[in-house]
């Protein structure tokens, strides 16, 4: 009888120690269901925080998988060599439990006080990657400090116009996306987008909308006409995902077809990487 029960005994020591040691961020880790673009839910917001933890996210911690969320967890994908599909499977969670931490207690009070969490984690927002607008919010750098700021979660980030642009930009810009990129990918219009968001963000280029577009040959679609043709409802979401901060060309400033481009100097530019017809570089 004494030896059976120091046996229990030592069962019980051993299943409390097991507890102990997985009731850090791992225990809060995913289910798993596969998560992707239109989900809602826990697992999501388990995502965005972790993905905002190490400067991937920069929209709210809402719980919803919108444009904001696919781009981020893409960009995260390219970074880590994981497929990039905009899938959240068992490889990704796996790297994002390894490079991050989950505060599930502080997102999960702050989302019940009807807070919409703006920034959580180690990187500050305007290090963000892809971070190419002021979202309101800013943060130390520590992850026992997250802005915050009143009012209802967003549900697509990239349904709002940034402060500084007028409606003639947003077309502007739309136009210049579906001259140079219609039938592209949409990735690749937003990457055509990003790129004029990256020069008016840069002190090489004009500081406005329509001096970056018109600037003398920038763009193909200015110079033969196209950027008169108007815009669809793809390139004016692709125009918005990027003034939202989405990136998929990597802070390009440049990019060209290489089956057409006749510029022997934009072969001299770095390479960051290729989307649809599309090489974008430095």
């Amino acid at each position: 009888m004494r030896k059976n029960t120091v046996l229990k005994s030592s069962l019980i020591i051993v299943v409390g120690l097991l507890s102990f040691l997985t009731s850090g961020s791992d225990a809060d880790a995913f289910s798993e269901q596969v998560i992707q673009k239109g989900a809602t839910g826990d697992d999501v917001v388990e995502l965005q925080s972790r993905l905002q933890y190490v400067g991937y996210y920069n929209g709210n911690i809402d719980g919803v998988f919108g444009w904001g969320t696919y781009w981020a967890v893409r960009n995260y994908q390219y970074e880590y060599g994981i497929d990039i599909d905009g899938l959240v499977g068992e490889n990704m969670k796996a790297k994002l439990v390894e490079t991050t931490n989950f505060d599930k207690q502080f997102v999960t009070n702050a989302l019940n006080e009807g807070r919409s969490v703006t920034h959580y984690g180690g990187t500050s927002l305007d290090k963000q990657k892809g971070n190419q607008s002021n979202n309101g919010a800013s943060g130390n750098g520590s992850s026992e400090q997250a802005g915050s700021d009143d009012g209802e979660p967003i549900i697509e980030k990239a349904q709002n116009v940034p402060s500084g642009y007028s409606s003639n930009d947003i077309q502007l810009m739309a136009q210049a996306v579906y001259g140079e990129a219609r039938g592209e990918p949409y990735e690749g219009q937003v990457a055509v987008a990003a790129v004029i968001v990256n020069r008016l963000n840069s002190p090489t280029f004009p500081d406005t909308v329509a001096g970056v577009i018109y600037e003398e040959r920038a763009f193909t679609a200015v110079a033969d006409g196209q950027i008169n043709l108007g815009a669809d409802e793809s390139s004016r979401n692709a125009v918005l995902d990027a003034l939202n901060g989405q990136d998929p060309s990597n802070n390009a400033l440049y990019y060209f077809n290489p089956d057409t481009a006749t510029s022997g100097w934009i072969w001299t530019r770095p390479q960051i990487k290729r989307i649809g017809k599309h090489i974008f570089c430095y």
